[in-house]
């Protein structure tokens, strides 16, 4: 509870005090960047997207947690939901609570018999394997990607369930925010 407490001021004095960021000065004036609002947005969304997930592992007791980076590098690099993998990692291995020994495997990726070095690198190769083999081939939504990546025809309705955690935990996180004046 410390540590998301802590997160959650750093997320608030990150919206008041604001880094600039420059760019060395390259063809005049068209290389530099200073203080770009879209960016420190898309800092802030994401790392609230971050606590949310950290916040949500832990409630789990997921041997993810200290994963969490990952999963919001994934979201950026693959363009995905950043609450898509978490939540497949919460159907398939109960956030990875019940996975082959030594497998590293939390999503059931390749029947489960597939074996990753790490969390980590499970993370991005399944990101990556969404991206390119499911979402850029028109399976874009979980309804479209269940029929493909599981047998189970509750499958979209259970990653769809583990997603609204996310968005629950979420949008409490706003309401603390709004109740303090803080809109991101």
């Amino acid at each position: 509870m410390k540590r998301i407490f802590l997160i959650l001021v750093i997320l608030l004095l990150s919206l008041f005090f604001p880094q600039k960021i420059l760019a060395e000065k390259i063809a005049d004036n068209s290389a530099v960047m200073a203080n770009n609002n879209l960016t420190n947005k898309n800092v802030n969304r994401l790392t609230k997207k971050k606590i949310v997930i950290s916040k949500v592992l832990t409630s789990y007791n997921s041997p993810l947690v200290n994963s969490t980076e990952y999963f919001i590098s994934a979201c950026v690099n693959y363009n995905l939901d950043c609450y898509l993998l978490p939540s497949i990692a919460g159907l398939e291995s109960f956030f990875a609570r019940f996975v082959y020994p030594n497998s590293n495997n939390p999503f059931g990726w390749g029947g489960g018999y597939i074996m990753f070095t790490s969390w980590e690198r499970a993370i991005d190769t399944v990101g990556r394997g969404l991206r390119e083999n499911y979402i850029d081939k028109g399976a874009d939504t979980v309804e479209k990607i269940a029929p493909i990546y599981a047998t189970s025809q509750t499958w979209a309705s259970k990653v769809n369930y583990f997603k609204e955690v996310f968005e629950k935990e979420e949008k409490k996180i706003d309401l603390i925010l709004s109740k303090n004046g803080v809109k991101l």
